[in-house]
């Protein structure tokens, strides 16, 4: 299992947060799974899973997305990294950032969570906060919106015509840090665009 990747994206349950921004995480690996034509099965750490490669002979993709809420994602990401033997530096979680503008991505290792309750979790089940994140910039609300509406409601009409391309940016940049690594990934994602 040394050459396999858990790829959490985060988000929330049902079709009523389906497309707010907060589910980012799950669209990007929706994407991923796409992209290779497999279809997600239940599992029994309280996720839906896809097994699949990056490409043949190349590293092993568990894509997951929690059954639960947001702010439980830290008990699937646990038994999933266990039954799958995944050290927590093989672990990249896929989640919405506030801090960083619609249609920008970061990528980092470890850090705080920066108010972020699925991340918060999954540092405390996984006992490290040393995980690769991949960051999906979604930016601050306008005005005084309260955060916590903005991140529940879904993409306005404009940001809906570029996220397909941010949603694919993102799919690229999970896949270029398990082909490549991450310092590897960031230097391409993180580049000016020209």
């Amino acid at each position: 299992m040394a050459d396999t990747w858990l790829v959490m994206g985060l988000g929330n349950p049902g079709p009523r947060y389906e497309k707010t921004r907060h589910n980012v995480g799950q669209m990007v690996v929706d994407e991923i799974a796409h992209r290779r034509g497999d279809s997600w099965k239940q599992h029994r750490a309280g996720a839906r899973v896809v097994e699949t490669w990056l490409r043949p002979g190349g590293p092993k993709l568990v894509l997951a997305k929690s059954n639960g809420y947001m702010n439980t994602s830290g008990g699937p990401a646990a038994g999933l990294a266990s039954y799958y033997s995944t050290a927590p530096e093989r672990v990249i979680v896929v989640h919405d950032e506030l801090d960083i503008p619609f249609d920008a991505l970061k990528l980092k290792t470890g850090g705080g969570h920066g108010g972020h309750n699925g991340i918060r979790d999954i540092a405390k089940a996984l006992d490290t906060p040393d995980f690769v994140r991949v960051r999906v910039g979604i930016g601050r609300p306008p005005g005084r919106q309260d955060p916590a509406d903005w991140v529940l409601s879904e993409f306005g009409s404009a940001e809906r015509k570029n996220l397909p391309i941010l949603l694919a940016d993102a799919a690229d940049a999970v896949e270029m840090i398990a082909d490549d690594g991450l310092v590897a990934a960031q230097q391409r994602v993180h580049a000016p665009r020209a």
